[in-house]
């Protein structure tokens, strides 16, 4: 995905890959569509990727990532699910982050 050339990412791709964003009930079946959404999007700049966090047992992996084209900023929790080295689904929660409520300001600490 670095690279930001989205048709390169097929080759990780089961051939019956999904992928499915339940915030917005959304199903795309492919490694072909997924490549044309990500190539499609539109973007200010090249994609960088900040990988926080990855963890994995077997066929399952979960990653913590935040992504910008240098003007939209995003973080996304994935949770994919891999058959013979290859991604066959892939579940994306896409939150928005939003500003800490002034209730409970004097039990937190504010993260850079």
């Amino acid at each position: 995905m670095a690279s930001n050339d989205f048709e390169s990412v097929r080759a990780v791709l089961a051939p019956d890959f999904v992928l499915e964003w339940p915030q917005s009930r959304e199903r795309l079946r492919g490694a072909e569509r997924f490549a044309r959404m990500n190539a499609e999007y539109p973007a200010h700049g090249p994609w960088r990727f900040t990988v926080h966090r990855m963890v994995a047992e077997g066929a399952q992996a979960v990653s913590d990532v935040s992504v910008t084209d240098g003007v939209q900023a995003a973080r996304a929790i994935s949770f994919f699910t891999i058959a013979h080295g290859r991604i066959t689904r892939l579940v994306e929660f896409w939150p928005e982050p939003y500003p800490a409520p002034a209730n409970r300001a004097h039990l937190v600490e504010m993260m850079d």
